[in-house]
C-alpha cells in the first residue's frame, strides 16, 4: 500500500462530483442560502432580535419547521442559544423530575447520559449501552424513570434507532417523557413527532445551517414538566431554564441574541424542503442517496457497511469499513485535495473507515460520483 505522497493522485475532472462536501456536520450549504443570506443584508443582520424584522425571521423558522413535522395539536416549537449540547443540559435541569433512561449508541447518545449521572439532583440514571456501530433494545423502563432518552441518529457510528413510544402508560397517565436526540436525524429521516415529547435538534445537519441555536418540539406533556419541575424550586440558571425558552420563543424570539445568519439560512431550507414536498420528499431524497453508498459498499470486496443490520443503517450518515489494504485516512487525503471533503471516522472512534453525510442539501448523483472517485483512488493506490 502506498504512503501518504499519494495525496499527487489526480481524479479525472469528469468524475468528480459537483459539489464535493460529504461532511456529517456542519454540512453542505446550498448556493440558495449563501443567497439568501446575502439578501437578508441590513434587514435583520446587526439588528436587534426583539424587533420585527428578526422577530419574523423566527416565526418564519417556527412555522416552517411545524409545517414540515405536521406538529400534533398543542405541540409547541421551542428555540434557545448553544447546540443539542446545551439542550441536554436544559433537559437535565428542567423535564427530568428523578430519574432518566438512555439508550447510549454512541458519543452522542453517552453525553446526555453523562449529564443526568453528574446531576447532584438526580437519582442514578439507566443507561443501556450497546456496541459501537448496533442498535441496543431499551427493554423495560426502570423504577422511577420519568424521561427516557435515544438518538434518532448516532452520528458517530451511523445507527438509526426507531422512533416509537416504549410499552406502558402515557406520560398523561404516569409514564415517562420520551426524549429524542434528533440532531442528524431531524428533516432527514422519516418520523411522527407525536411518539415524542421533546424532538430536539440544532440546525448544521439536515438543515444545512450553523450552529449556535437547538430547537426542540414539546409536547404539552413536556410543557407541563417545564412548570412542574419549575415549581419545585429547583435552582436553574437562566441561560438553561427552559420555561424562560418557551415564554420567547412564544414571542418568536429567544432569551439572548441569536446567530441570526443561522436562523436565515434555516429558514430558507425549511422552505425549500418544503416547496418540493415536505419531509416526505427529503427522507426519500436521503434513502436514495444512502442506498447507493450501501449497494456500492456490498459490492466491493475491500468495504462494509460498518453497522451489520441493515434496518439499523442511517439513511442520513453512512459509515463505511475499508479492510486493511485500503488505508482509509490516505483514500481521504486524496480525495480531499481532489476538492472531495470531511469523509472521515468520528475521532474517537478509530476505525479505518470512511462517513459519508448523505443530507437532503446533498445531490444523489454527487454521491454516486463520489463512489467512482472512492474506486479510482483505491485502483490507483493499489497500482503504486
Amino acid at each position: 500500500m502506498s504512503t501518504r505522497t499519494a495525496v499527487d493522485i489526480r481524479i479525472p475532472a469528469d468524475l468528480l462530483p459537483a459539489d464535493g462536501r460529504f461532511g456529517s456536520g456542519p454540512s453542505k450549504v446550498r448556493d440558495g442560502q449563501v443567497a439568501a443570506l446575502a439578501a437578508a443584508g441590513r434587514d435583520v443582520l446587526g439588528t436587534s432580535h426583539r424587533q420585527a424584522p428578526v422577530r419574523s425571521l423566527v416565526a418564519r423558522v417556527r412555522a416552517g419547521l411545524a409545517e414540515l413535522f405536521s406538529l400534533p395539536p398543542g405541540y409547541e416549537v421551542v428555540l434557545g442559544n448553544g447546540g443539542s449540547t446545551a439542550f441536554w443540559d436544559v433537559a437535565t435541569v428542567c423535564l427530568v423530575r428523578e430519574r432518566a433512561q438512555h439508550l447510549v449508541l454512541g458519543e452522542f447518545s453517552s453525553k446526555f447520559a453523562a449529564a443526568t449521572a453528574a446531576a447532584p439532583f438526580l437519582a442514578d440514571p439507566v443507561v443501556v449501552r450497546g456496541e459501537p456501530g448496533t442498535l441496543p433494545h431499551l427493554g423495560e423502563v426502570g423504577q422511577g424513570v420519568d424521561v427516557v432518552a435515544w438518538p434518532h441518529n448516532e452520528t458517530s457510528t451511523g445507527v438509526m434507532a426507531p422512533v416509537v413510544r416504549p410499552a406502558g402508560p402515557a406520560p398523561a397517565d404516569g409514564g415517562p417523557l420520551v426524549l429524542v436526540d434528533a440532531t442528524s436525524g431531524a428533516g432527514g429521516l422519516p418520523v411522527d413527532v407525536s411518539a415524542t415529547d421533546a424532538y430536539y435538534f440544532a440546525p448544521q445537519k439536515a438543515f444545512a445551517s450553523d450552529g449556535g441555536l437547538w430547537i426542540a418540539l414539546l409536547s404539552p406533556a413536556a410543557l407541563d414538566r417545564v412548570e412542574e419541575v419549575a415549581a419545585t424550586g429547583r435552582w436553574t440558571p437562566a441561560s438553561l431554564d427552559l420555561a424562560i425558552a418557551v415564554e420567547n420563543s412564544r414571542k418568536d424570539q429567544t432569551y439572548n441574541t441569536p446567530a441570526v445568519a443561522t436562523l436565515v439560512m434555516l429558514a430558507d431550507q425549511v422552505e425549500w424542503m418544503l416547496a418540493r414536498g415536505g419531509l416526505s420528499w427529503a427522507t426519500a431524497r436521503t434513502a436514495a442517496s444512502s442506498g447507493i453508498v450501501y449497494d456500492w459498499a456490498a459490492a466491493r470486496e475491500w468495504a462494509t457497511p460498518f453497522v451489520a443490520e441493515p434496518a439499523a443503517r442511517s439513511a442520513v450518515v453512512a459509515t463505511i469499513d475499508l479492510d486493511g489494504s485500503v488505508d482509509a485516512a490516505v483514500v481521504q487525503d486524496v480525495l480531499r485535495v481532489n476538492g472531495i471533503v470531511d469523509v472521515f471516522p468520528y475521532r474517537s472512534l478509530g476505525r479505518n473507515q470512511l462517513r459519508i453525510g448523505v443530507f437532503p442539501a446533498v445531490e444523489p448523483a454527487d454521491v454516486r460520483a463520489l463512489t467512482t472517485c472512492v474506486d479510482h483512488v483505491v485502483a490507483q493506490l493499489r497500482k503504486s
